[in-house]
């Protein structure tokens, strides 16, 4: 297949599995909240196993977690750049938030939103919130790597995830999620080897996020203070698998089955619930990609199947991993008749179709 084809395939893949990953991690409501690995895998068993499900309406909506990726990949898809893209981008966060029936969206989701001011000057800055650290951006935000996917385009995606983040996480441990959720995807379509991602991240675009948010003089003060967090919580989480240097070998446990996993996830967190803050959503995405190459099982026991906000995770992993790998060896019922497939099939088309 020539290489063209290749990755419009893979792009399309990218959005629909976000989607896919993000339904079967949330399991409408059931699992997003469920907070034991082992119960999720045994309920999982008898479903008849990943294979056997099919991820549509009633039973597997998709979460807040697509409606808003959807939002930030349909502002995306416009062409449009600059101002005029984050106003864009904030009217359909505002309109996003009207179809959130059965999706649970989460706190600082809600309050940005309510506080954002589409068309009018500065109406896409929210007020700083210092409780701003969750996975909300991060979720949404791998879209964005799809639409910057470029080494020398790395300054335009630190600033779209950088002030689309803040639109409602505007603390650092918050947008700086959608930093690595954008990053990661990025890296996945350059296909740079993903033992660097992580140093990347901490080395490379972190620095130019902080540097953009001094130069914007909005909320400095603040998001200075609270910044370190984030790219310290990744580091010590590069020196436990070996890759400070960027090359490993990956170190794992000797044992890490979904109890395990549990357990390691929570050491990831910010107060305990794995995969709820923008730094470690993005982190045990990375972590179940390290794990699962190109097994989609594997990935999905790693990234959506454990205690915690287990569509989150997915939603970012299975990101990276459809542009890494396409459709191939994912059972069809998992994507076939997904809520919102037209959607997010047609940004996957747009957004390839901006960037080739």
């Amino acid at each position: 297949m020539d290489l063209h084809r290749h990755y419009f395939k893979h792009y399309k893949a990218a959005m629909l599995l976000s989607g896919a990953g993000d339904a079967l991690g949330y399991r409408n409501q059931l699992w997003e909240y469920n907070e034991s690995g082992p119960a999720i895998h045994q309920e999982l068993q008898e479903l008849g196993g990943l294979k056997n499900i099919k991820a549509e309406l009633p039973d597997w909506p998709v979460s807040d977690d697509t409606v808003l990726h959807l939002a930030t990949a349909e502002g995306l898809a416009t062409g449009k750049v600059g101002e005029e893209l984050l106003h864009d981008v904030a009217a359909r966060y505002v309109e996003g938030m009207k179809d959130m029936d059965g999706r649970k969206p989460g706190p600082s989701s809600i309050l940005g939103v309510s506080q954002l001011k589409p068309g009018e000057e500065g109406g896409y800055r929210v007020a700083y919130n210092p409780d701003g650290t969750g996975c909300g951006a991060a979720m949404r935000s791998m879209c964005i790597g799809l639409r910057y996917p470029k080494p020398d385009q790395l300054l335009s995606l630190v600033a779209v995830a950088v002030e689309t983040g803040r639109m409602t996480h505007p603390h650092p441990t918050g947008f700086l999620g959608a930093v690595a959720a954008a990053l990661f995807t990025a890296y996945a379509v350059q296909r740079r080897p993903i033992t660097t991602w992580g140093l990347g991240l901490i080395n490379e675009a972190c620095p130019i996020a902080k540097s953009f948010v001094l130069g914007r003089e909005f909320a400095v003060e603040e998001t200075v203070k609270d910044w370190d967090y984030f790219s310290e919580k990744w580091q010590w989480y590069l020196d436990l698998r070996g890759l400070s240097n960027g090359v490993g070998p990956v170190i794992w446990p000797d044992s890490y089955g979904p109890a395990e996993r549990d357990e390691a996830y929570k050491s990831f967190s910010l107060k305990g619930w794995a995969g709820r803050s923008g730094h470690d959503a993005p982190m045990i995405a990375y972590d179940a990609l390290l794990g699962a190459g190109a097994d989609w099982e594997e990935l999905m026991n790693r990234a959506a199947f454990h205690g915690g906000d287990s569509d989150s995770t997915a939603v970012i992993a299975c990101c990276c991993w459809g542009i890494l790998y396409g459709t191939e060896g994912v059972p069809e019922g998992n994507y076939a008749n997904l809520e919102y497939r037209g959607r997010l099939e047609k940004c996957g088309e747009q957004l390839y179709a901006l960037t080739h």
